[in-house]
């Protein structure tokens, strides 16, 4: 029972009544109901309480924060729960490490001047055949067929069909 005399927040999501040897009681205060809530939804009941009044009361209340934890995880993401976020500090990690080491100088070759003057130079243009015309068509539009349930073809491309 919590020290106000109103009902835990499992006790009171529960519609039980709160007696003095409540094991939820000392970590859902009836002022965090959504912590119980999740926790329920994920859980159940009646696993928390089985898991509480197995662990030592000393190891409770980190063991109610973790599931509280894993609770919200689980509802946020359903499939992979805090695996995801688990997963994101990992490859965070990774990062931080492979680019601790080349930070400075990637930073020193992107603002150094010559790497500037280069980025805003001109292309070149391609070089000119002698009499013979090149056609570059690697950027015109491609025909392309469609056959229909009935087996006719059907192009499309550069005009379109009636």
């Amino acid at each position: 029972m919590s020290s106000s005399n109103s009902p835990c927040a499992a006790c009171k999501l529960l519609r039980r009544k709160c007696t003095q040897g409540c094991v939820f009681a000392p970590y859902f205060p009836p002022d965090q109901p959504a912590k119980f809530a999740n926790v329920h939804k994920v859980f159940g009941a009646s696993n928390v309480s089985k898991l509480l009044n197995e662990l030592p009361v000393a190891q409770r209340e980190d063991a109610v924060n973790s599931l509280a934890y894993e609770a919200e995880a689980r509802l946020r993401d359903p499939v992979y729960g805090c695996v995801a976020y688990i997963s994101v500090l990992q490859l965070k990690i990774k990062q931080a490490a492979a680019y601790d080491g080349t930070a400075p100088f990637l930073i020193q070759q992107q603002a150094s001047p010559s790497a500037l003057t280069y980025r805003m130079e001109e292309p070149s243009p391609p070089p000119q055949s002698s009499g013979h015309s090149h056609v570059d068509m690697s950027h015109a539009p491609q025909q392309q067929r469609h056959q229909h349930t009935d087996g006719s073809d059907e192009g499309s491309g550069g005009a379109p069909t009636a």
